[in-house]
């Protein structure tokens, strides 16, 4: 029988991939990785992509958000938080557990759970431990969903600033002098261990920076300059972490500069010059996202010193293993010498934030960034790569 004048059923348009943006988490970065969220939220493009926003609680839990970024904003030097935003007191997010199934679920106590659809991409814009620490990014593996951003290694390493530095000095690039208190340390003999400090500063002098080793936007960090604010320090800094590290001070200009994923290879933006804060001590928490501290794009550096910094950006993206995007932060020291300070897997995206100005400043607009970044974990697959 012939099928030609039979009536043909319309083809079905493609489906357009989904990308799950989760923000959020327990860090104290909490607030900051809401911020960063709704300026994604906004900038995605809606008619390529269709996008779920998951807010993860305080307390770890995986929320359904409303998709309402005008509220995802500091308003009166307050921070958004996800319970503001969830549709639900108590219902939950649950992602596949089956490579073979990207259907995520949601349920609230006494329904029936509900399919959410099928996601193709998480856009993981968390900051700090238990989110750009490879701990989200292991779940997923295990999911088989692919993610924008780094690898469980990359994150890992670039979220401890001790192995950071342990990687960077392995692959030639100078850092500076640091010492480690590791928590056995501190719970064994604080007298030990304020004294390997006290001969760091001997050896290095003071100021010194005292840091959670592992947490980011500046939570945490005191500048010591003498004996006596030391103790003080070490409890703020373990509020945040039990491991802490402390750095000698490096007399320089702050430079940092961008790093993206392009379809052949990582690139690094033009860089950045973070001046002097008049009132703050240093580029703490609150210029950067309260005080809105600004920072001069392009930084005016020489010809070369503008290639060096950017090729010593890529060689860290590299020596680190990332993938995606990557924010280098360097010091030009007073002879002429880039020292490399940390990197940033998942660098902040809010309106003010340095890492989307550099690249808007290298010829890459705020949307594209967004769209660059989810097409290239489109391309990725999960596991061993």
């Amino acid at each position: 029988m012939s099928t030609e004048n039979l009536p043909q059923s319309p083809e079905q348009p493609p489906r357009k991939p989904r990308v799950a943006v989760v923000f959020g988490g327990r860090s104290s970065e909490h607030g900051i990785s809401v911020v960063t969220a709704g300026a994604v939220l906004r900038a995605i493009d809606r008619t390529k992509y269709d996008v779920l926003p998951i807010g993860i609680t305080r307390d770890g839990r995986w929320a359904l958000t409303a998709d309402e970024p005008e509220r995802m904003a500091i308003i009166d030097r307050q921070q958004p938080n996800v319970e503001q935003l969830a549709e639900s007191s108590e219902g939950g997010v649950v992602l596949p557990l089956d490579p073979a199934d990207r259907e995520v679920v949601y349920s609230e106590p006494g329904s029936v759970p509900k399919a959410l659809g099928e996601v193709d991409v998480v856009f993981p814009m968390l900051h700090g431990p238990y989110g750009e620490d490879g701990t989200l990014q292991g779940l997923l593996e295990l999911s088989g969903v692919p993610y924008v951003g780094s690898g469980v290694l990359a994150s890992a390493v670039g979220q401890d600033k001790e192995y950071m530095k342990r990687v960077f000095t392995s692959f030639g690039l100078k850092v500076g002098p640091y010492v480690v208190i590791r928590p056995r340390e501190w719970e064994l003999d604080p007298a030990v261990a304020r004294k390997k400090i006290i001969d760091f500063a001997g050896d290095h002098g003071w100021p010194l920076f005292v840091k959670p080793a592992r947490a980011g936007s500046s939570f945490g960090i005191t500048k010591v300059d003498s004996f006596e604010g030391l103790d003080e320090a070490i409890e703020e800094a373990q509020r945040h972490d039990p491991k802490i590290i402390v750095e000698a001070l490096l007399r320089g200009r702050e430079i940092e500069c961008g790093v993206l994923e392009f379809e052949d290879g990582p690139r690094a933006s033009v860089p950045a010059e973070i001046p002097p804060v008049q009132s703050h001590d240093f580029y703490d928490f609150e210029a950067k996202y309260i005080d809105s501290a600004s920072g001069i794009v392009p930084a005016p550096l020489t010809e070369e010193q503008t290639a060096e910094v950017r090729r010593l950006a890529v060689e860290a993206f590299d020596a680190a293993s990332c993938e995606g995007l990557v924010r280098a932060d360097f010091f030009l020291t007073e002879d002429g010498e880039f020292v490399i300070n940390e990197i940033n897997t998942m660098p902040g995206f809010t309106p003010i934030s340095m890492y989307p100005r550099m690249w808007q400043e290298t010829g890459v607009s705020y949307p594209e960034l967004v769209d660059r970044l989810v097409q290239a974990a489109l391309r990725r697959s999960t596991g061993l790569r």
